[in-house]
């Protein structure tokens, strides 16, 4: 279908636009952007009045819970919930069950998506068999099936000598280790940031040194090794600094944090509320700023929604047995409006402006680091698009997500930003009505 996108304000940050533009879009593609090309008749036009038109996001870590956790999730659920969040490109852990250990599983999980003709579905491979830490899996088959790169999920390995071989594996193919860093043992078992509100709650404790271990670890391997890592879910402002410090070395490095982790911190457990309770847990208010202000100056480099639905049966416990998890690809956009509008915006410095920067976190940096050619309304790039409202309001609400997951920390805020319309290869999978 050729579709004409006009009157909208156009935010490409890869390309540097934030200016109002048309969008042009045939057989998929983005064919131009500004005036039509020659002898282009659309079949379709949408007034994008007052709408931002931006690259479709991509997510660095979505749990879709299929296979085998379908009483959680479903894959049509998950995948609409992405059109109705703008998320047009995911990528999903391997902690499904059973593991995403072995090549016919990948390709299983990529039709099954294919078929249903919504999001983009990047799998990342399991790093060792079953996830537990011991043999590694065949990388080079699994990347075939459809692997981007490879991971842990949250089981860390104990055997630093087993990491240090797949870290060197993973370089001989150029291939990228995603980790989340946290010691094998400090912290263990624990449900809450260790801090003076844990210990007045009597919750056990996950203290900031898990992560900040498991970092030097990994950056002393790298140095081994040599090979990529991507790091996920930073929680700390120590983790940042020592992120920081990385880069500056120059070790071939990226991170992402979680949405909820740029707004909230350990205090909005508040009454042991169970939809608090993520992994890794909520830090002090002065981690939860030094995430802000990583995010701002590049030493993180992509948001993720971490969307991990869970089930009323495991959520709706006492906040020590409740499942860790929230649901997030629905908030995604609004997170990140929110992080613009309460952080950025007061910040120093010139170039892009705040909502152009939210938009750069949530598309052509998170698709830059998996190494997606999404992420960007270049001419000639395939045309995943969203419209979205950055000044409608809307109440979070569980009638309101259309993932099964139900829970989340933002239950009842009101936030900035809403998805009008989201374009998947040049098809229009989702529109929403503009409210009267």
């Amino acid at each position: 279908m050729k579709l004409h996108i006009k009157n909208g304000q156009l935010i490409d940050p890869a390309n540097g636009i934030d200016a109002p533009h048309d969008l042009f879009i045939a057989d998929g593609r983005i064919v131009a952007v500004g005036a039509a090309p020659a002898g282009f008749v659309a079949e379709r036009s949408i007034d994008a009045s007052g709408l931002v038109v931006a690259p479709g996001f991509v997510d660095l870590s979505a749990r879709l819970r299929e296979p085998g956790y379908e009483y959680k999730a479903t894959l049509e659920s998950e995948l609409q919930a992405a059109m109705q969040g703008g998320v047009t490109s995911l990528v999903c852990p391997p902690d499904t069950d059973p593991v995403l250990d072995e090549p016919g599983l990948v390709e299983m999980l990529k039709h099954r998506a294919k078929t249903l003709n919504l999001a983009n579905v990047h799998p990342l491979g399991a790093l060792t068999v079953g996830l537990k830490g011991q043999a590694l899996t065949e990388m080079a088959e699994l990347t075939e099936a459809g692997c981007i790169g490879f991971a842990q999920a949250e089981e860390p390995i104990e055997d630093t000598t087993v990491l240090l071989r797949a870290m060197q594996y993973a370089k001989t193919f150029e291939y990228t280790v995603w980790l989340r860093p946290q010691d094998a043992h400090i912290g263990r078992g624990g449900i809450a940031h260790a801090g003076p509100l844990a210990s007045r709650l009597g919750l056990s404790g996950v203290p900031v040194m898990s992560e900040t271990i498991a970092l030097h670890t990994i950056f002393e391997l790298m140095r081994a090794s040599g090979a990529r890592v991507h790091l996920c879910r930073i929680s700390s402002a120590a983790g940042i600094e020592l992120v920081r410090a990385a880069k500056k070395e120059g070790l071939p490095l990226s991170c992402d944090v979680g949405a909820h982790h740029i707004h909230l911190t350990d205090a909005d457990i508040g009454f042991f509320d169970s939809n608090a309770r993520v992994t890794p847990p909520f830090r002090s208010q002065r981690d939860r700023d030094a995430i802000r202000a990583g995010l701002l100056d590049g030493t993180v480099d992509a948001l993720c929604s971490d969307h991990t639905p869970v089930d009323d049966d495991e959520k709706l416990l006492p906040f020590g047995e409740a499942s860790p998890g929230a649901t997030g690809l629905e908030l995604l956009l609004s997170l990140a409006l929110k992080w613009a509008d309460d952080y950025v915006a007061g910040q120093p410095g010139g170039g892009m402006r705040p909502l152009a920067r939210a938009v750069g976190k949530i598309s052509a940096e998170p698709a830059r680091v998996a190494g997606l050619g999404s992420g960007t309304l270049s001419v000639g790039a395939v045309a995943d698009v969203c419209l979205f409202d950055p000044a409608a309001r809307w109440t979070v609400a569980a009638s309101a997500l259309a993932s099964q997951g139900k829970h989340t920390p933002f239950l009842g805020y009101e936030l900035s930003g809403q998805v009008r319309a989201t374009i998947v290869a040049g098809h229009v999978a989702f529109e929403r009505a503009a409210a009267r």
